[in-house]
C-alpha cells in the first residue's frame, strides 16, 4: 500500500458521508416543501398537529434507511462502519435539534417528535448498512 492509499480512502470516506447526509437532507426538505404546499403542513413557525408528525418521522425514517444505504455503497471500505458512523453524525444532529426545540413547542409540536427522530438515528443507520452488506454477500 502506497503512502496515497489511505489519503484516498479518507477522502472516499469523508465523500461516502457526505453524500448519505446530503440525501436525506434534500429529500426531507424536498418532501416538507411539498407536503407545506399541499395543505399537509401548517405554514412555517405553526407546530405541527400529531398527524403530520407521525408523517414526518416515517418518511424521515426512510430516508435515513437510503441515506445510510448511500452512505455503505460509496464506503470505500467497512460499509456498516461508514453507515453507523453516519448514524452516530445523525444521532449527534438530532439530540442538538431535539435540545433546541424542546422549550419551543409552541413551533415545533409535540415533544415526542424530536425524541422519536434522536431514538430512531442508530436503528435507521444500521439498516441502511444492513442492506448494502447483504447485496455483498
Amino acid at each position: 500500500m502506497t503512502d496515497r492509499q489511505p489519503a484516498r480512502h479518507v477522502g472516499r470516506s469523508i465523500l461516502a458521508l457526505f453524500a448519505g447526509f446530503v440525501l436525506v437532507v434534500v429529500l426531507s426538505i424536498l418532501t416538507d416543501v411539498i407536503l407545506r404546499a399541499a395543505g399537509v403542513y401548517p405554514p412555517l413557525g405553526q407546530p405541527a398537529p400529531a398527524g403530520p408528525l407521525a408523517l414526518a418521522t416515517i418518511y424521515r425514517t426512510a430516508f435515513g434507511v437510503a441515506g445510510s444505504y448511500v452512505t455503505a455503497r460509496l464506503a470505500p471500505y467497512a460499509p456498516m462502519g461508514h453507515a453507523l458512523t453516519g448514524g452516530v453524525i445523525g444521532l449527534v444532529l438530532s439530540i442538538i435539534g431535539a435540545v433546541a426545540a424542546w422549550g419551543h413547542a409552541e413551533k415545533f409540536g409535540a415533544h415526542w417528535y424530536p425524541v422519536a427522530l434522536v431514538i430512531l438515528a442508530l436503528p435507521t443507520a444500521w439498516a441502511g448498512g444492513k442492506i448494502r452488506v447483504r447485496q455483498l454477500g
